[in-house]
């Protein structure tokens, strides 16, 4: 194990819108064309009407490059040659736009919404250099539709890591932080999860309460596992923004991730104001409809079970413009919920505690949990969307979250299958990985029985009947 500023180096990046007066004598031509000019103007006040926080918020986060760069467009766009075969030979013969969208697949990638010439997940600059922004893991796409600030589910960073840091190795490229960081702090076992957790943990390791980095600090324990990235329209229902009731909501929490050895104590209060618009932008957000025929008699006979069953601890959903949601932000003992420990041992209550008391919760004004007993029972708006399911991302579909017996304990993605039936991603179950895979075909599986990856535990459907289960799965299209 390495330490002090190398280590620092090799793990901290791992972890961004002018009026007319009209006289009564006036003709009624004139009056016409005052009214067009009036007209016109209007809509040039509207046009240049300034852009809102949320507004600036997006487009701090798709334009402004908070970290150092990772590779440049032409080391993205050359890193098929070193793919395995068949795919390389399958790019070569590619046409460039083919090529891109294989790499695109390859690296879970989507263009923007707004400008589908660019990447969601990366800022790309003028010169062609792309720095990982917070949609390479909030920026995801359900059956071909991309949704910023949905979970990426199908994010390979650590397949894009490798590739790209294989390409500059070949080609004399110097090294970043994540081609290094890498080797020492695992990115991720499953595409579509992250070790993110880890980043955060070997990030604040090396900071002080106002963030002065302290290179010298031997580097911390960590307890490396995978997440599964929280939707972002659930951020407006939250007080804390992480999964075990760790670390309160505010924009500075958001910039958590921005602590690389660059970025002094001087660039986060550069910034801050830019976050407080990311914070709006993220606050703004609404969960996208379920885009399918329901069976509204079944959804309404399954809102009566779940409201009987589920509601106490995920709340209620209001039907009506005169209704209200209810959430009540509960946290379900591990011993009770019997999910996956992992997530909620891997935390120290000394590293809590030290981020509880940091310029991130303006010195202890946010709260802070330090130390939690269980998950938060999450909002379920727009879950039909939002699979995989628990906070590891173990689970496939709701019908399996319905059927704790049955979830598979080896599964496989397609790259953009929806299961309208079980409703969530489309998979393949099998009993074990292949062994005769490459490193990044194993990770497009995941695997129940590797360490914090089981799909065990939250069997309270149990208590539903099959009917109810059924009418359950259609209820919850409607959130």
């Amino acid at each position: 194990m390495v330490s002090g500023l190398p280590y620092l180096d090799a793990v901290a990046k791992i972890a961004f819108f002018v009026g007319a007066y009209m006289s009564k004598s006036i003709s009624l031509l004139a009056a016409a064309g005052l009214l067009a000019l009036t007209m016109l103007a209007g809509s040039l006040l509207t046009a240049g009407e300034p852009e809102t926080a949320a507004e600036r918020g997006y487009r701090w986060l798709t334009q402004k490059s908070y970290l150092p760069a990772d590779f440049t467009q032409d080391v993205f766009d050359e890193a098929w040659t070193e793919w395995p075969e068949p795919l390389r030979t399958q790019a070569k013969n590619a046409t460039p736009e083919e090529r891109r969208k294989l790499a695109f697949s390859r690296y879970g990638l989507t263009p923007r919404p707004d400008d589908p010439t660019r990447p969601l997940q990366y800022v790309v600059d003028e010169k062609g250099v792309w720095t990982m922004n917070c949609f390479a893991c909030h920026g995801g796409q359900v059956e071909g539709k991309v949704i910023p600030g949905l979970p990426n589910s199908r994010f390979a960073l650590q397949t894009l890591t490798d590739d790209t840091r294989a390409y500059k190795l070949t080609h004399t490229r110097p090294l970043g932080r994540m081609d290094l960081g890498s080797l020492f702090v695992p990115l991720g076992t499953s595409d579509g999860t992250t070790n993110a957790v880890m980043f955060g943990v070997a990030l604040m390791n090396f900071r002080d309460a106002d963030l002065n980095v302290h290179k010298n600090r031997p580097p911390p324990k960590m307890t490396h596992h995978d997440m599964d990235a929280p939707p972002w329209w659930h951020f407006r229902k939250k007080e804390f923004l992480y999964a075990d009731a760790f670390a309160g909501k505010g924009h500075r929490g958001l910039m958590q991730f921005m602590m690389v050895p660059q970025n002094g104590p001087t660039k986060f209060h550069e910034w801050e104001a830019d976050f407080q618009d990311v914070f709006a932008y993220i606050s703004s957000l609404a969960a996208p409809p379920y885009p399918h025929a329901i069976d509204q008699p079944l959804a309404d006979q399954g809102r009566v079970a779940f409201n009987r069953v589920c509601a106490e601890c995920h709340g209620t959903y209001a039907r009506h413009k005169d209704e209200t949601d209810t959430w009540p932000a509960k946290v379900i003992p591990l011993d009770e919920l019997k999910t996956d420990p992992v997530r909620l041992q891997a935390l120290s209550p000394a590293q809590r505690a030290a981020y509880g008391t940091s310029w991130f919760t303006d010195y202890g004004k946010v709260p802070n949990i330090n130390e939690p007993k269980g998950y938060v029972a999450q909002p379920l708006d727009g879950i039909w969307a939002t699979a995989p399911y628990l906070h590891n991302g173990s689970v496939p579909t709701l019908w399996h979250m319905l059927h704790p017996a049955q979830r598979p304990v080896v599964w496989k993605r397609t790259e953009t299958g929806y299961d309208q039936k079980r409703v969530g991603l489309e998979v393949e179950m099998l009993d074990a990985v292949p062994a005769d895979l490459n490193s990044a075909e194993q990770r497009q599986h995941f695997n129940t029985r590797g360490f914090g990856k089981s799909a065990a535990g939250h069997d309270y459907p149990d208590a539903l009947s099959e009917d109810e289960k059924t009418a359950v799965l259609e209820y919850l299209k409607t959130l």
